[in-house]
């Protein structure tokens, strides 16, 4: 029997990262930069007015109130995009746009509201200071500055700097195709009528997304029978767009459990009894280079399957730094019996502060699998092999699910 270490460091030895690709932005989201990303330039290029209204030197509206407006003339107007060295000339205003760019020799701009919004001349009637209402050169970024470091993860925000700084292309690791394939005669697929002895494809929907929420990109494909045609045939079909493949259920020594003589001449797969709980026989290797990842079929032990062995593999393979989840001690509301010389896997409900700390409630009777519990579950206890039972007020590290 291997250790959940042992399997972990074989399921990682198979995973390598993608080499990166040049893509343009729209297809960098989600993935993970293989770049450092410098800027060219400044941004702002220029002094730009940050709203409408007039261009103006702050000093020749010095003392303007309501009742006592300063009048300037208005010589010109600025729009944004405007390249002319448009200059402002002491005793006078310009109209400008929102980001236009400040002319020479204005140093703030007034607002509309602020005026009586003249065309020939303008009537200002509060004051400004120098700097007022401008967003000045290079303020956001100057440039030969690193605005995103190699290993950033690119979503919208991310791609707004990007265009902002003149990208259209960057390099990053791209998110590996994975593809879930469930097996069993009972499976069928939610929605569709049931019948005696059929179980509803949980593990498929449920490994999509966590694949998705890995930052694979997943690909489902219908349940298939324990059959050695059929599954010899599906895994053979799904290899060309497969960067990862995951099978769930067959994983039994009982009759017609087809996986391991359909993998046998595909590829290498080892196949062992894992020291965990819930769980206990699981796959790794290769298929035709293609890495794979045998789980087992009851849901809840392929979540927790998924969350300690394949969801590292996938993060790695993405480029990701951190490989696994964020974990939080927490002290337990009640005890149970733990199994012997394994890794038990507990769903919990936590609870607490930073300052006052955590508190774990079981959100299922530990030892069970049940996908109410799992579902209610924020975090999941991890109980060392060496240990034969938790006692309440008993500190554990708890995975964060949500995190």
């Amino acid at each position: 029997m291997r250790t959940v270490a042992e399997h972990l460091a074989s399921c990682l030895e198979i995973a390598q990262a993608a080499p990166p690709l040049d893509v343009v932005l729209l297809d960098a989201v989600g993935c993970v930069l293989a770049e450092d990303v410098v800027a060219e330039f400044d941004l702002p290029g220029a002094d730009l007015a940050s709203l409408d209204g007039y261009a103006v030197r702050a000093a020749d509206i010095r003392g303007a109130t309501a009742s006592e407006p300063a009048r300037l003339d208005v010589i010109d107007a600025v729009r944004a995009g405007d390249t002319s060295s448009a200059r402002l000339v002491p005793g006078t205003a310009m109209l400008i746009d929102s980001g236009a760019p400040l002319p020479v020799g204005a140093d703030a701009v007034v607002p509309w509201i602020e005026t009586d919004r003249g065309t020939q001349r303008v009537e200002v009637r509060s004051v400004v200071v120098e700097g007022e209402n401008v967003r000045r050169r290079a303020e956001d970024v100057v440039a030969g500055t690193t605005v995103l470091p190699q290993g950033s993860r690119v979503s919208a925000r991310q791609i707004a700097l990007l265009a902002g700084v003149g990208r259209l292309r960057v390099k990053v690791h791209p998110a590996p195709r994975v593809v879930i394939v469930s097996i069993g005669d009972e499976l069928v697929e939610p929605g569709s009528p049931g019948r005696d002895g059929s179980v509803y494809d949980a593990n498929g929907h449920a490994l999509a997304t966590a694949v998705t929420d890995a930052g694979g990109r997943a690909f489902r494909v219908a349940a298939v029978p324990d059959e050695l045609g059929a599954l010899t045939e599906t895994l053979e079909d799904q290899l060309v767009r497969a960067d990862v493949l995951i099978t769930t259920g067959g994983l039994s020594v009982g009759q017609g459990d087809t996986v391991k003589e359909a993998l046998a001449p595909l590829g290498s797969v080892r196949f062992d009894a894992v020291a965990m709980s819930p769980g206990r026989q699981l796959g790794v290797g290769t298929v035709e280079g293609t890495p794979i990842f045998c789980l087992p079929g009851d849901p809840v032990s392929a979540q927790i399957a998924f969350e300690t062995f394949v969801r590292p593999v996938l993060r790695e393979i993405a480029g990701w730094q951190g490989l696994h989840r964020s974990s939080l001690p927490a002290e337990m509301t009640r005890g149970w019996a733990s199994p012997a010389g394994r890794r038990e896997f507990v769903p919990v409900h936590l609870t607490g502060s930073p300052s006052s700390g955590y508190r774990a409630e079981p959100t299922a009777e530990p030892g069970t699998t049940r996908l109410m519990g799992l579902a209610r579950a924020n975090a999941i206890a991890v109980v060392p092999e060496e240990a034969r039972s938790v006692s309440a007020g008993d500190t554990l590290h708890c995975l964060l699910l949500d995190a």
